[in-house]
Order: C-alpha cells, then structure tokens, then sequence
C-alpha cells in the first residue's frame, strides 16, 4: 500500500509548523480506513471487486460523497464505497457501512488517539488492536483481511528495497547509522542508510539495511546490494570517519572518492580538548575549511596542528592529522556544491529528526518493524529536502568532468553535448 501524501502538504515547509509524526500518522490512519471500507465491502459481496460469482448480493456503484471525519488534531475526506441492487434477502436498507457509522460514534478522544494506535501498530507490526480499540470488538474485519493488510503494508518496502536502479545516477551519495531498539536485543540495531543527489539536483532515499555497527561486512550486504540492482558508481561519497564504511566502498566501487564529513571532523577535535579552548577550535576549524584552494586549506591544517602541538594538545593534533586528504576531496568538484559535500548534513538532518521521532516507541517488538517505520518517516522528511545548488553541473560530473578547486578544467562544450 503506497502513501499517498495530500496535496496541501507536498513541497511545503510545513514541518516545522506541523509534526512530521503526526502527519504521517494521520496519513497512515486515514489509508487504515480506506483499506478497511474496501475490505468491508467485498466481505459484504462475498467476492472481490471485479469478481463476479453466484451468491448474487449487490453491484459495486462508486463512493458517496466524501465526508469530514476527525483523525488526530485534524480533519481528513473518506469516501464510502456504494453498493446498488442488493436484494431485500440480504438487507432491507441496502448496503450501510458498520466501520464509519462505529468510528462516527466512538468518542472523541478514541479519534484522537488514533494516530497513536497507528504508530503502535507501526512498531509492532499488528494493526488488528488499532481497529478493535476504535471500531469495537462487534466491528471486525476477518483474520484474513487483517493479514492481508499486514502484508500490504509491509510489501511497501520490500518492493522499494528490490526497484532497479539501473536508469538513476546519483553523483554524490551521503552516508550514515541510526540506531534503535528492537525485540529483546541487548545491543541497539543499526539501520544504515544512504542518500543520493539525482541528476536533477533532488535528494532521495536510495537504501536503508540492518547492520552490526556499522562494520564493513554490513556495508558490504547494503552496497553489494545497490550495485546488482544496477547502481553505478557515484563520483564521491561523504560520510563520517567509520572505517567500515570506507572499507567497504574501496571494495564495491573503487573508483569512488572519499570525503570525510568536517562536522564530524570538528566535533572529534573538540573532544580532545579542554572545554575552554572549544569555542576558539571551532571557530578556527571553520575557516579552514572555508579556504579558497585544496592548498590553502591544507596548509591551514598543517599550521594549526603545530600549533595544537606546542599548547600540549597532541591527542587533538592527532585527530586533526587522520584523513587530511580525504577531509579536503570536495576541492575537486564544483565550489557552488561545496556546501552540500564536505558534510553529512544533508543526513544528519534527516536522522536527528527520525530519532526525535522513534523515540516515542520505546522498543520495537522486531527490528523489521523498526525498519519499516524509519523507512516511513524518511519518506515523510523528504518533502521538504530542498535540491542542491547548481543541478545544472550534475549531469557533467555523471560524464567524467574534472574540476581543480570547484573550477572545471576541461573543455565544456563536448561535455555538454554528453550530458
């Protein structure tokens, strides 16, 4: 079952106005509705809907006319599927659907907490309780139904997790771990997830896999992964300084280059501090990365760390000193991408708020379900990602441009003609 979003929420920045959660759920809740009248209506005829079979009770005549139900702190439109012709035998008034006349008079506060119900069943991977509490024990789908339901919800991703990605380029991809709590695991399970840039300029979700710390071997699955689905090799990949990450890349695209993650970078170098010298390394941090050349920055690295030296912060100096090279990668690509790729932020955006989001569940009943519900919120978040500057240059990085200190160095008009 695919979420269909609702046109006055897409491509707005309503998610610092509205909770993400409570759109999503409410989305969720409504299309558990939806469903549910649909299966209503074929127990009713006994078959499906464009079945056609012996027990003769009624034709499938359209929706009445879309009503206001409250669902959350806000309204939705359900449509009620109609049925005509059905004989006296089987209903003297005709077709009338128990779920909506039974929600319609649960309270107030059971339509409210709906939302809630569906993020327990969310967690859990049951939503049979979420009808039981809001329709009653008298209004009930059949067992079969509700495991059809089940498995249509989760399909969901496991049909996004199998798509080709044959026909997509992503030049840059971001790379990260969330981590949640899941069945009677002592140990948190790590969600590895990854974000690409399309040739448009749009960011999307490209993959999310179990891992175990972020180790190589689960990087490997996830990438080996993405590469037999037809994903070719991005130009560079950002992330932060976990070695199993970059481990696994040199094996599954090689010819990818490295950039590690300056937020990262600083945050690592502050530790090594004492808490008074914090402010000024930050700072200081934040301006060479600023420099205009991949020289220039280096060079300010090189300084710095002498100076680091002579104050007695060795550990920090040392910090500073792994991964120089690949701290400074984003030199060679263009400078108006530069604020999009010497970060993570473009995912740690996203994961600060799915964990925001998750905690409200404790502890999921199976990682699968954690998963899924990542999965969900990720696909909410989205709509409000804005595209990177300069999408026009993307389609120039997928044909092999080169670019010294975010100039390119190459002829370009051949390369437009490529692209």
């Amino acid at each position: 079952m695919k979420i269909v979003y609702p046109k006055e929420i897409k491509n707005t920045r309503e998610i610092e106005e509205i909770d993400v959660l409570e759109l999503l759920a409410r989305e969720g809740a409504r299309q558990l509705l939806v469903y549910a009248l649909e299966k209503e209506v074929e127990e009713f005829l006994g078959r499906d809907r464009y079945e056609r079979t012996e027990n003769f009770r009624g034709y499938r005549n359209g929706y009445c006319k879309a009503r206001t139900i409250g669902i959350g702190y806000g309204n939705v439109k359900i449509k009620v599927p109609r049925v005509r012709d059905v004989p006296k035998e089987v209903s003297e008034s005709g077709y009338e659907s128990e779920i909506i006349s039974s929600y319609q008079r649960s309270s107030k506060t059971v339509q409210k907490n709906l939302v809630k119900l569906y993020l327990e069943g969310l967690s859990s991977g049951d939503f049979e309780p979420v009808f039981r509490d809001v329709l009653g024990e008298t209004v009930g789908l059949s067992s079969s139904t509700i495991l059809k339901l089940k498995e249509d919800w989760q399909s969901e991703y496991d049909e996004w997790k199998r798509r080709s990605l044959s026909g997509e380029y992503y030049a840059y991809i971001w790379t990260d771990g969330v981590y949640i709590k899941a069945g009677l695991e002592r140990e948190k399970t790590a969600l590895l997830c990854v974000i690409g840039v399309k040739e448009d300029g749009t960011k999307e979700l490209v993959s999310i896999g179990e891992g175990y710390r972020e180790s190589t071997a689960s990087w490997l699955e996830v990438l080996r992964d993405l590469k037999k689905r037809g994903m070719k090799s991005p130009r560079l990949a950002i992330g932060d300084g976990a070695l199993g990450f970059w481990s696994a890349l040199r094996d599954v695209y090689p010819e990818c280059e490295e950039q590690r993650c300056w937020n990262h970078k600083v945050r690592n170098v502050m530790d090594k501090l004492p808490k008074y010298a914090q402010d000024k390394a930050k700072k200081r941090l934040r301006e060479i990365y600023k420099a205009d050349t991949r020289e220039q920055c280096q060079q300010w690295c090189r300084t710095y760390i002498q100076e680091l030296r002579k104050a007695h912060y060795n550990d920090a100096a040392d910090t500073l000193f792994n991964d120089l090279e690949q701290l400074t990668t984003f030199y060679n690509f263009p400078k108006i991408h530069w604020v999009h790729i010497r970060t993570t932020n473009p995912i740690e955006s996203v994961f600060s708020g799915v964990k925001l989001r998750t905690n409200v569940v404790k502890r999921f009943r199976k990682r699968e379900n954690g998963k899924y519900m990542v999965f969900k919120l990720i696909q909410r978040l989205s709509l409000n990602w804005l595209p990177v500057k300069g999408k026009d240059l993307l389609p120039l990085l997928k044909h092999g441009a080169k670019f010294v200190d975010g100039i390119m160095v190459q002829d370009m008009t051949n390369l437009k003609k490529a692209a």
